[in-house]
C-alpha cells in the first residue's frame, strides 16, 4: 500500500510538473502597463513600436495596456492582467508592495541624465512668480494636482509643499483637481487653472506634442531631483521569459547593426528616453522615506490628535525610515552597484562584446529572483 501510494505521489508529482511547463510553454502574449501621464491616443503612438520590437525579439506578442488612472495599471498588475508596466517610483513602489511587482530596469532621459524634477507651473503671464505667490491660502485659486500614485506630480511637492508647510490643499485653493500631467500642463496653458504641478520629462514631450501650450507655461518651482522611472515586472514571470525580456531591454539601442540601433533610439526618443539601465527595488528605497516623511509631518500638523497619539503614529514611521536609511547605506556597496558602473562604461565604450556579457550577467541574476 505504502509503495502505491508512493507511485500515485510521483506521478501527481510528475503531472503537475508537466502541467506547470505545459501553462508555461503556452504563453503566447504579455500585457505591457503603461502609466496615464498623457492622452493614450499619443502613449500608443509612441509605444507601439517599441512593443512592437519587443514582441519580435522575445518571441511573444506584447500588447500595450493603456488605463485612465495610475490605478488601473497597478491593479491590472495585481491580478496578472499586466506582467510588465513602466511606472513613476511611486506607483511602482505601490506595485512592489501589492502586485507581486520587482524593478528590474530603470528609464534614462534622452540627454542622458537619471533624474527629472517635478514642477509647479503657471501660465506665462501670470501675476505669480514664486511658489510662495500661490500659497495665499484664500481659496481664490484653482489647482491642479497630478494622480494620487504620481511621484512628481503628488508625492514630491505634496511633501516638499504642503506637508513641509503644513498646508491642506483642499483648504487653500478654491478647487483641487487631480488629472495627468498632460492635462494639467493644458489646463494651465488655457487658464483653466491657475498653477498646477508637472514635470520636466513631461514638459519635454509638451514641447514636441504641443509646443505652442507649451511657449504658454513658466516654471515658478522646481523640486530636488528624482530617480528617473522603474520597469516592473511580475516576479512569477517564467525565468526564461525574463531572461528574454532582460536581453531584450537592456539591449535595446546599444546592441546590433548601426542601423538597428539607430532605428532602435529613435523609438526611444520618441518616449523622451534613452536605452536603459540595469536596476533593482532599492531605486525605490528613497521614495520609501519620503512617503515616510510626508506621513510624519502630517500626524504633527493634526491638530486633533494629542502629543501622545502623534508619538504612537509617528515611532513605527520613524522605525521604517530607518530601516530604509541602513538598506540605502548597505545598497551603496553592493556588487550590483559595482557591475552597474562597469556597465555604464562599456556602454560609454560601445563595447558591444563587453555589454552582451554584463546583459547576459544581469539577466541570469534577476531572472532568478525569488517568486515568494
Amino acid at each position: 500500500m505504502m509503495r502505491k501510494l508512493a507511485l500515485i505521489g510521483a506521478a501527481m508529482a510528475m503531472a503537475a510538473g508537466i502541467v506547470a511547463t505545459t501553462a508555461r510553454a503556452e504563453v503566447t502574449e504579455l500585457n505591457f502597463g503603461v502609466i496615464s501621464t498623457e492622452a493614450s491616443v499619443n502613449q500608443k503612438k509612441n509605444w507601439e513600436p517599441f512593443l512592437e520590437a519587443m514582441s519580435k525579439a522575445i518571441g511573444v506578442k506584447v500588447n500595450g495596456f493603456y488605463a485612465s488612472d495610475y490605478a488601473g495599471v497597478i491593479e491590472a498588475q495585481r491580478f496578472n492582467k499586466v506582467q510588465i508596466a513602466w511606472y513613476g517610483n511611486k506607483s511602482g513602489m505601490e506595485a512592489v508592495n501589492r502586485s507581486q511587482g520587482e524593478v528590474f530596469a530603470q528609464v534614462v532621459s534622452r540627454d542622458g541624465s537619471e533624474g527629472y524634477y517635478s514642477h509647479v507651473i503657471v501660465h506665462a503671464d501670470s501675476p505669480y512668480t514664486k511658489l510662495e505667490d500661490i500659497l495665499k491660502c484664500d481659496k481664490t485659486l484653482d489647482f491642479g494636482i497630478g494622480d494620487p500614485n504620481s511621484t512628481s506630480g503628488f508625492l514630491v511637492p505634496t511633501s516638499y509643499i504642503f506637508a513641509a508647510k503644513n498646508i491642506d490643499p483642499k483648504q487653500c485653493f478654491k478647487t483641487v483637481r487631480n488629472a495627468s500631467h498632460q492635462a494639467n500642463a493644458m489646463a494651465v496653458a488655457n487658464k483653466q487653472v491657475v498653477a498646477a504641478t508637472n514635470n520636466s520629462e513631461d514638459l519635454q514631450r509638451l514641447d514636441k506634442t504641443a509646443p505652442e501650450a507649451r511657449k504658454q507655461i513658466r516654471i515658478i518651482w522646481t523640486s530636488p531631483i528624482i530617480p528617473l522611472d522603474p520597469i516592473v515586472w511580475r516576479k512569477d514571470l517564467d525565468p526564461a521569459l525574463k531572461t528574454k525580456i532582460y536581453t531584450f531591454i537592456m539591449s535595446y539601442g546599444r546592441v546590433g547593426t548601426p542601423e538597428e540601433i539607430k532605428a532602435a533610439k529613435q523609438v526611444l526618443a520618441n518616449l523622451i528616453w534613452s536605452p536603459f539601465h540595469p536596476s533593482n527595488d532599492n531605486q525605490l528605497l528613497p521614495i520609501r522615506i519620503l512617503e515616510a516623511n510626508k506621513s510624519i509631518m502630517k500626524i504633527k500638523g493634526d491638530d486633533k490628535l494629542s502629543d501622545e497619539q502623534k508619538q504612537a503614529q509617528i515611532a513605527p514611521l520613524q522605525e521604517e525610515i530607518k530601516k530604509d536609511q541602513d538598506l540605502t547605506a548597505k545598497a551603496e556597496h553592493a556588487p550590483f552597484v559595482a557591475k552597474l558602473a562597469a556597465f555604464k562604461e562599456a556602454d560609454k565604450a560601445g563595447n558591444q562584446d563587453e555589454l552582451k556579457k554584463l546583459i547576459g550577467e544581469f539577466a541570469a541574476a534577476a531572472s532568478q529572483t525569488p517568486t515568494n
